[in-house]
């Protein structure tokens, strides 16, 4: 019996010591947009040559307390137990060119729908068994299936929200479930862009298109307790301010009213932007959860990818997104107890010198830790010869990093079986020793956003990326991101804040004393001194020209400062009639 116990304690013992000297073994509780997923190479553009992936419009359905991703023009789908880990499917039947800007919808768990056909004219599909994606077809077609929004009510009555126009408005058509899906003769019209009123409406980058007008798309409908949330997109899937707002309803028909703190799925700072066209879904521990769509728009407008925020219902009952710091590492669904929490893990690698092993053309070291998913570095090769290395300039507690590869003339197309990525990251306090953080040689997945959390953080001054295997023609990262925490005080707060609302009341400019030591802030304002749902993040700014607000609306701002070590205290509220 003792010979027993002392072995099990010197495995035991082993055993520890074995996962202790290995920081590399990740956590499973934390997540960071874009979520790292194996996104399809689009198939729209081939025509042109031209490669890129891309994932968007991500309707996600739970159905029999499991997940199911439906992306546009994906060549599949994603199926998940948790909502965080995601597996591909290829199912038996579907769209030979994939589903475009899909809906999909739980019918208490006996059957899933979806809908997606390109064309915008097709069959509505059913399954009992999507994990095999043995689909059939509703025997009939259903025309005006442009971003469509299927919605079946707990009394049985069908509904189809349907709309991707500068022009006309979201429109709907109830169904005859029992006979073949058949639309009603009656289509009505429930409500367009209002950007003379709603100032996050108006076309552009940062709303500025004042000539061409904003398209709303994307119905997404959810039932909260007796009410009805009409989500819907605006004003452009390419554009940073892309956001989700929404119209809640007494019936799935209205008449629906805005939601006062529209836009409530916003993210228009950091390093990727974007927070449009997506789809409000339960996930574990009853938490609900907003995936949307996120703009790359490197190679062509419709370049993206998906982003997954936490999202509540307030005590008034408001529908709202936390997007705040929301690029960042955040608890992941599967940790249903964290609500999504911020992590509160820093970035250490922003605008820190970078070396590397080789350049190509004009695409330097430079945009690898400017924070912008638009720039990228291009290595001279694509080996095992390959390496970057950024100086920290100060140690810092290491606890994740994100690799973000691009797509830079990668002449691929379509749902590519095989492809995987493969490096090593190696940290060090003094450049001279190093010791394994992210081991990747062995891995053989395609993780185009790769995002390891360590299970134990390790103190590095200096990050050294080495390549491995990448499956594209050229080897090329947009950023390569490193996060935890440094050993300094975080800023202080910001003292002297202003809001000037303009005469146009949509407008504000908002103005602040550079902070010593600030990296970057957080922009905050709501409709209420505890309601300050919105955020937006700048790097290195003392202004931001806000154009997001509703003319109608009275505004309360606050603001606070961070940087690698830390975030400040908000700064005094500040009211805006």
């Amino acid at each position: 019996m003792r010979i027993h116990i002392k072995l099990k304690c010197t495995l035991v013992v082993v055993i520890t010591g074995l996962l202790s000297s290995h920081p590399q073994y990740a956590q499973e509780d934390t997540y960071c947009n874009p979520i790292n997923i194996d996104y399809t190479y689009m198939i729209y553009n081939a025509h042109k040559n031209l490669s890129y992936r891309s994932g968007a419009d991500p309707a996600v359905v739970r159905f029999r307390n499991e997940y199911y991703m439906f992306v546009t023009r994906s060549l599949g789908y994603w199926h998940s137990k948790d909502l965080h880990h995601w597996n591909f499917i290829s199912p038996k039947k579907w769209y030979f060119q994939g589903s475009n800007a899909p809906a999909a919808f739980n019918y208490k768990d006996s059957v899933l729908y979806a809908a997606g056909n390109p064309s915008g004219n097709g069959s509505i599909l059913f399954t009992d068994d999507p994990e095999t994606g043995d689909w059939q077809a509703i025997p009939s077609i259903v025309h005006g299936l442009q971003d469509p929004a299927l919605f079946i009510d707990d009394d049985g009555k069908s509904y189809l929200y349907w709309g991707s126009s500068n022009t006309f408005p979201v429109k709907v058509n109830t169904l005859e479930r029992k006979l073949r899906f058949k639309p009603s003769e009656e289509t009505y019209e429930l409500f367009k862009l209002q950007p003379e009123k709603h100032g996050w409406e108006r076309f552009g980058e940062n709303h500025s298109d004042t000539v061409l007008p904003g398209y709303i798309e994307g119905p997404w409908l959810t039932r909260y307790k007796d009410k009805y949330y009409l989500q819907y997109a605006a004003p452009g899937t390419e554009f940073n301010v892309y956001g989700d707002g929404v119209y809640i309803g007494e019936t799935p028909l209205g008449p629906f009213k805005y939601a006062p703190n529209s836009p409530f799925s916003y993210k228009p700072g950091g390093f990727i932007n974007g927070a449009g066209h997506g789809s409000t879904v339960l996930g574990p521990g009853d938490v609900y959860w907003h995936f949307s769509t996120m703009a790359v728009n490197v190679n062509i407008g419709w370049e993206r990818r998906i982003g997954a925020f936490p999202t509540f219902f307030d005590s008034d009952d408001l529908l709202y997104s936390n997007t705040r710091f929301g690029d960042y590492p955040h608890y992941a669904p599967s940790v249903p107890a964290k609500k999504g929490a911020f992590t509160g893990w820093m970035l250490l690698s922003f605008k820190k010198p970078v070396k590397v092993s080789s350049q190509l053309g004009e695409h330097g070291p430079e945009f690898i830790t400017d924070e912008n998913i638009k720039t990228f570095w291009v290595a001279a090769a694509n080996d095992d010869q390959q390496w970057i290395e950024i100086d920290l300039v100060n140690p810092g507690l290491v606890h994740a990093v994100q690799v973000n590869y691009n797509d830079y003339e990668s002449g691929m197309f379509g749902k590519i079986p095989g492809i995987y990525h493969q490096y090593l990251i190696e940290g060090s306090v003094d450049g001279r020793e190093w010791i394994t953080l992210v081991d990747r040689s062995q891995n053989l997945k395609d993780v185009p956003n790769d995002y390891v959390a360590l299970r134990i953080p390790q103190k590095s001054r200096f990050i050294r990326f080495k390549n491995i295997h990448a499956p594209t023609p050229y080897l090329s990262v947009s950023d390569l991101r490193i996060f935890g925490k440094g050993y300094h005080n975080p800023p202080k707060p910001v003292n002297d804040f202003t809001v000037d609302r303009k005469e146009d009341r949509r407008d504000a400019i908002l103005r602040w004393g550079a902070v010593k030591n600030a990296q970057g802030y957080n922009v905050l304002w709501g409709l209420a001194p505890d309601k300050l749902y919105h955020s937006w993040l700048v790097y290195e700014a003392d202004s931001l020209e806000l154009k997001s607000l509703n003319t109608d609306q009275t505004y309360y701002f606050a603001l606070e400062a961070f940087n690698e070590n830390g975030v400040s205290q908000k700064s005094g509220i500040i009211k805006a009639d």
